[in-house]
């Protein structure tokens, strides 16, 4: 997780490359799985970076979007409300101890980490989404 001053696209392309370069650098293809907030697109790469550098960290993605309405599938979201009801439940004075709690939390969360066991089918998925399909 990372704190910035903004949730700007260039910001996220930041991110996006440390994903790549940092935390897989060895993966041929990573499945992103990505909300669909206007600053999290494929072009943010190229507002931040060269075009070739953007390139490179397009085709190191497989990108996919949740449904416009189902942010309760994304596990990020997911994420995002558990901290900030086990962390960012209180005032935080400034920006370096926001980052230093929300990397302790991460820290202890990641220790405590229990393999997801998505039970969710896509026949669930059918029913539940079922306007979100196109009807033939």
């Amino acid at each position: 997780m990372e704190v910035t001053d903004r949730r700007t696209s260039v910001d996220f392309a930041h991110c996006l490359k440390d994903v790549v370069d940092v935390h897989f650098p060895g993966a041929d293809q990573i499945v992103l799985v990505s909300d669909n907030l206007n600053t999290h697109k494929p072009a943010a790469l190229y507002e931040a970076f060269a075009p070739e550098e953007a390139r490179r960290i397009i085709e190191k993605l497989e990108w996919h979007y949740t449904p416009k309405h189902g942010s309760w599938l994304d596990m990020a979201e997911i994420e995002l409300s558990v901290i900030q009801g086990q962390c960012l439940d209180r005032r935080i004075p400034d920006q370096e101890t926001l980052k230093r709690e929300v990397a302790a939390w991460e820290h202890e969360r990641n220790q405590h980490a229990v393999k997801a066991h998505w039970r969710f089918t896509t026949e669930d998925a059918r029913i539940k989404l079922k306007k979100l399909y196109p009807s033939f």
